[in-house]
């Protein structure tokens, strides 16, 4: 997730503005003193004391509590201490790794890859035609699909396709000299389809070549997914009063997917991205909006002005009401956005889906429980933006391998997080159906149609059920080990009452918390909840081993999550503003946890003002991908805050980053 201290509204941050103004508790709330907070950090709250003091927990029967469980292998396996040497803390312009290890540049913003392949140019004098044949720009959420995990999770370590999100673009740095504006308006029609061009996914076909490098193979499968490219709208809202628009007047198809944060994959080989701040791209300038323009933080500007020009493809950004009917205009366009796109990577032909059963939020990723055949599919997913909420998924129908596809992300039952003082939680669903729910919405003097507006007002039905309030919920992991459901609370400085589950008042630093869902399948509506992490400088902070985080793992605002496949942790972080110019934490990074040992260890330190986000690994586990974003966030073209990762006098540009040993063996 970028973030940014600036909240200018033109070409300023992207971050939303907090939106939610219910009276539902607060995470922070549940714990009201630091010894309370400690407490709970050593006692576990109901999970028992060993699991933070780093020891393993009691097995418990967990359906495909890891991948190879199935077969013969120890649910819980002993292994020596993390076999590298922390990296130090750097403020210096390029990248840090443990001795023995290597880190390339690749595939950076610009890099061809489709169509006529053109070239980047050093001035970023591209046009928009070329963009949408390059990268985009800020890579983020990431996953590496082996050639032949069509059908399957493959095996291939050697070739497949990596795919990609890019989240937004810095206007100072896309065009040769920032973009051009007149009188507050875009003048510009090819600069702001370059912007739209910089937005989506990128789906690159890769090959490690005999020297051990990679390298981007021409291939009919090379596609670029963009702000513009059609979709179609599937599940409960599909077809929904509001969704219709101008360009859909039926409600079941867009153009375009933006502000791409974290991401996902499922079991059947596609991708998913996640739609994040994306209500900042919107104007809506009526007097009064609707709650499901008002409670997701649309303004009367947008960010990059796309609006301001002419043009049906420009102007289905102003959601103002200019005609007699949404068929019409553009009213109801963000409501489009707050989906998960499900991409098939393998069929460039194929048109993207929103899946609209997984709710409409500032969604930041979307991680699966382990999936187990003849069980229903259950996901989580975080919405990342001040005190919103964590939801989870639970499909209608069972999953059956080879057989099940995206429809079985059309059909089930979307559940939001109550934490409780006590150490346990709730899943609230947000049915319209279930009785609960509507004595919830009777109470509140609330009225929704059908599922589909519910859905389409996530938030607000959340609001009503009494879900609790998170710092920032951000990327999600799952313990292959233990089935424990993890996720970064990256921070939150807008509140100042504590509760339990978020611990601490004006959070600056963030936390990250975890569960176990008390149903062996993780379907069930119970859990029992517990901190593993606070971060913060020494003075401030408790590591996963229960004292606090020291040189080796001193970290700020946890941001991106990854288990690999032997049980370790992977946490990147997004610190910005004073967090990387003046504190104890220099860049932002990478650390490595071992949940069972409570061990905490720097793995790599980003380039100057960049976020390190984005993580995904070869079966074979000897090539790591992490992508490293807005490298001198700020920058532009007269003033370079970072020169990463061409060197001197060019452009920073994010890129993804390839991590091997020296020595070819496993990472870890």
């Amino acid at each position: 997730m970028h973030q940014k201290d600036d909240n200018s509204v033109l070409f300023g941050s992207g971050d939303e503005l907090p939106s939610n103004h219910s009276r539902n508790p607060h995470f922070n709330e549940l714990i009201e003193t630091p010894l309370a907070r400690r407490q709970v950090l050593a006692g576990g709250a109901a999970l028992g004391t060993l699991a933070f003091l780093g020891a393993a927990l009691p097995r418990v029967s967990l359906a495909g509590e890891h991948a190879g469980q199935a077969q013969g292998k120890p649910a819980f396996r002993s292994r020596r201490k993390l076999p590298f040497t922390p990296v130090a803390i750097s403020r210096a312009d390029g990248i840090s790794v443990p001795d023995g290890y290597k880190a390339s540049p690749f595939i950076p913003w610009g890099t061809p890859i489709t169509g006529s392949y053109p070239a980047f140019l050093e001035d970023a004098s591209n046009s928009a035609e070329d963009q949408a044949q390059q990268t985009g720009m800020h890579h983020d959420g990431m996953h590496f699909f082996p050639i032949d995990a069509q059908r399957g999770p493959g095996r291939s370590s050697d070739h497949g396709l990596l795919v990609l999100n890019h989240e937004y673009i810095d206007a100072g740095l896309i065009h040769p000299n920032g973009p051009t504006v007149v009188d507050g308006k875009r003048v510009s029609a090819d600069e702001v389809r370059k912007e739209i061009n910089a937005h989506g996914v990128s789906v690159v076909e890769i090959r490690r070549n005999l020297q051990g490098g990679w390298d981007v193979l021409p291939s009919a499968r090379n596609r670029r997914i963009t702000a513009a490219t059609p979709m179609e709208i599937r599940g409960p809202a599909r077809g929904h009063a509001l969704l219709r628009t101008r360009y859909s007047p039926q409600g079941t198809a867009t153009r375009g997917t933006q502000n791409n944060c974290a991401n996902g994959f499922t079991p059947w080989g596609t991708y998913l991205t996640c739609e994040e701040n994306w209500a900042g791209y919107f104007a809506a300038r009526d007097s009064e909006l609707p709650r499901e323009l008002s409670r997701y933080g649309v303004r009367g500007s947008s960010r990059y002005g796309w609006e301001t020009l002419a043009g049906d493809e420009f102007e289905r950004f102003d959601a103002s009401r200019k005609a007699s009917s949404a068929e019409d205009d553009y009213r109801n366009e963000p409501n489009h956005f707050g989906w998960i796109v499900e991409i098939d990577p393998f069929a460039p032909e194929s048109v993207p889906v929103k899946r609209t059963a997984l709710g409409r939020f500032a969604h930041e990723g979307l991680v699966f429980a382990p999936v187990k055949p003849g069980r229903p599919l259950v996901c989580y997913s975080g919405d990342d933006s001040q005190n919103e909420y964590i939801y989870k998924y639970v499909s209608r129908d069972k999953y059956r391998p080879g057989r099940s596809n995206g429809s079985l992300l059309d059909d089930g039952t979307l559940y939001v997080a109550r934490f409780d003082a006590n150490g346990k939680g709730k899943w609230l669903p947000l049915a319209i159906q279930d009785k609960a729910f509507q004595k919830a919405c009777a109470a509140a003097g609330v009225t929704f149609a059908d599922q589909g507006e519910v859905l389409i007002n996530t938030r607000l039905a959340a609001d009503i059920v009494g879900a609790t309030k998170m710092d920032r919920p951000e990327w999600g992991a799952v313990n292959p080990d233990s089935g424990e459901v993890y996720f970064t609370l990256t921070n939150n400085k807008s509140r100042s009452e504590p509760d339990a589950a978020n611990p601490r008042p004006a959070n600056a630093y963030g936390h990250i918390i975890r569960w176990r869902e008390r149903s062996w399948n993780h379907a069930g509506r119970s859990f029992s909840w517990s901190l593993f992490l606070l971060a913060g400088p020494e003075s401030d902070s408790v590591g996963p081993n229960g004292q606090p985080l020291g040189a080796h793992s001193l970290l700020a605002s946890p941001d991106g999550l990854w288990f690999d496949p032997e049980g370790r942790l992977w946490i990147q972080t997004d610190m910005s503003g004073s967090q990387l110019s003046s504190g104890p934490f220099g860049n932002n990074q990478m650390l490595v946890a071992d949940p069972r040992s409570g061990e905490l260890k720097r793995f790599l330190v980003g380039p100057q003002g960049a976020e390190v986000t984005g993580i995904s690994a070869t079966p074979d586990f000897r090539t790591l991908f992490v992508n490293i974003q807005h490298p001198g966030e700020g920058s532009t073209a007269d003033n370079l805050l970072s020169t990463w990762p061409d060197g001197p006098g060019k452009r920073p540009r994010s890129s993804t980053v390839i991590i091997s040993r020296e020595d070819g063996r496993r990472l870890l």
